[in-house]
């Protein structure tokens, strides 16, 4: 179920719903436990570290032994919960989430906050635009991109109970409630929040709101009605809702906050080429390393807009 109207979107952290629901967790089940980087007030999981201070280790500016120790925790029956920058974990950290989490499949779950460009005036160090490009290619991780606060809730709540790595991306900025408590959410899945026969866009994170948008707009100014599909699982991808939507409705776009290499563009034109070729368009961030900014100048900057998805539709459609 999608809330349509942009005008009555409400706007939440991302991370909020990540604090929030590690508090529940917490109280349901004692084999929870969370890590962190020193960013414990960025994360939000201090709301954890003042339920729980015995379940809650600060592992100080030291990504990769976070991880590692995780590993140990998952290995002695915990559930660890680690946080940091999408941009540490995935990357200062990388050999040790392939080595210890994902070639071992440790039930370890990877919190990554502040993904993306929307982390803004933190500059380049800090925009991860290649986290989901490193992790999707790890053999036994889930990878999974929450488009909301809603979604995230649901996102960790899932996590906890699954047995397996996971990666999930989280915000800085509050984004839009797209969906809400009675949306689907299963591994794997996709789903269609907007129906229609042009076309067919698909997106994941803050990008599902503009994605929307973009939609609304090709039906106002065009009489265009594609289809809007989000994507929260990058892996396992929902290879059979985009076959579906390449069958019934041809063109597709894909829009995310995540280089052109590697994100969701390149899985899903993987999956189309395979099983069933229409014109494609991705809607990501170019290669290329974007300044210190505002969150939605840089979007701008990244042309991952409302407008830009809706031309490119647009584009394919003519």
């Amino acid at each position: 179920m999608v809330l349509t109207g942009t005008k009555r979107w409400k706007y939440e952290l991302t991370r909020k719903g990540y604090g929030e629901t590690l508090v529940e967790l917490g109280k349901e089940n004692p084999r929870i436990v969370v890590l962190d980087a020193d960013l414990a007030e960025s994360t939000l999981t201090r709301y954890f570290r003042s339920a729980f201070p015995e379940r809650f280790f600060e592992m100080g500016i030291a990504e990769a032994d976070m991880v590692g120790t995780a590993a140990g925790l998952s290995l002695q029956g915990f559930i660890p919960f680690l946080s940091s920058y999408a941009i540490f974990i995935a990357g200062r950290a990388w050999d040790q989430v392939r080595q210890d989490v994902d070639y071992q499949n440790t039930n370890v779950k990877l919190a990554a906050a502040h993904g993306g460009i929307s982390v803004g005036k933190d500059g380049p160090t800090h925009q991860s635009m290649e986290d989901l490009a490193l992790m999707t290619v790890c053999t036994n991780m889930t990878v999974v991109v929450p488009a909301d606060y809603h979604e995230t809730i649901k996102t960790v709540r899932w996590a906890a109970d699954y047995v397996g790595p996971v990666y999930f991306r989280l915000g800085r900025e509050k984004v839009p409630m797209v969906t809400d408590e009675k949306t689907p959410f299963e591994r794997g899945r996709g789903q269609v929040v907007v129906d229609g026969p042009d076309g067919t866009i698909i997106a994941c994170g803050l990008m599902l709101s503009r994605a929307v948008e973009a939609r609304e707009m090709l039906e106002e100014e065009h009489k265009v009605r594609p289809r809007v599909v989000n994507m929260p699982f990058l892996k396992p991808i929902d290879e059979d809702l985009i076959v579906k939507c390449a069958k019934e409705n041809g063109p597709i776009v894909t829009a995310e906050e995540h280089q052109i290499y590697g994100g969701l563009g390149s899985i899903v034109a993987r999956v189309v080429v395979e099983n069933h070729p229409v014109p494609m368009r991705i809607v990501g961030i170019p290669n290329m390393y974007l300044g210190s900014g505002d969150p939605e100048d840089l979007l701008e900057i990244a042309g991952l807009t409302s407008r830009n998805i809706a031309d490119k539709m647009l584009e394919m459609l003519k």
